[in-house]
């Protein structure tokens, strides 16, 4: 019996759902193994709904990341530390307004609202965030001059976090990257995780972004540039 070409879609689809087409149907899922690392970017109380800094619908990668971290055996956090009046916060510059912007010593600085403030329950991690293998929690911006977007290098672009140097010791090579927000703290720590040698992939539905001005889109574009792979949590979960 012959089948017209929308029978034979019709058939080709059924069996591509039904797994017997492997070599059309879906990709080998991937398997982080004892050099990759899932670094969880600034899950804080300061980044969700009802936080000083919200993030649109940044409580929403919490289970996600749970997820994910199950398939890691190596996860760090990072978590934003500032100090009162720190130097990115509009309050600190009269005249200045959040998401302003100023000069500073090292280079143009975005004002925020004041957030993450040391020992606040703003600047707690989630309390759904659940990864008790969780090896390290790196603070950052806790140096009142300076800025630190990046889980690797502040602001200054000269000041280690540790991180690096960290990751290099335990024989890490690849850096998954979720977190918030995707166009600042989660793009800087992954452009920063590929300036120190290492492979680095951005896990795009585990993110969530502010997106000042286009600022996603752009830093999308600028972590393609550096070899940034921008991946789904499916590709690993299966």
């Amino acid at each position: 019996m012959q089948l017209n070409r929308r029978e034979s879609l019709k058939v080709l689809a059924a069996l591509a759902a039904a797994g017997a087409l492997p070599s059309v149907a879906r990709a080998a899922k991937l398997t982080p193994g004892a050099d990759s690392v899932l670094i969880v970017v600034d899950v804080q109380n300061c980044f969700v709904t009802g936080g000083t800094l919200p993030v649109k619908e940044g409580e929403q990668v919490v289970p996600l990341i749970n997820k994910l971290a199950k398939v890691f055996q190596n996860v760090v956090i990072t978590q934003d530390w500032h100090t009162p009046g720190h130097v990115s916060f509009a309050s600190a510059h009269a005249g200045k307004k959040p998401f302003e912007t100023t000069k500073l010593s090292y280079g143009t600085q975005v004002l925020w609202p004041d957030h993450c403030v040391q020992g606040t329950p703003d600047a707690a991690l989630h309390k759904d965030l659940d990864i008790p293998h969780a090896q390290l929690v790196i603070r950052k911006g806790y140096h009142k001059s300076t800025d630190s977007y990046s889980g690797f290098v502040e602001a200054d672009r000269k000041t280690q976090t540790g991180l690096a140097a960290y990751l290099k010791a335990r024989g890490i090579k690849q850096c998954y990257i979720t977190g918030l927000a995707t166009d600042f703290c989660v793009a800087w720590t992954a452009l920063d995780a590929r300036k120190a040698g290492f492979k680095a992939a951005v896990i795009e539905d585990a993110c969530r972004g502010i997106d000042l001005q286009g600022s996603i889109a752009k830093a999308w574009a600028t972590m393609k540039v550096a070899g940034v792979q921008r991946l789904q949590s499916a590709e690993l979960l299966g």
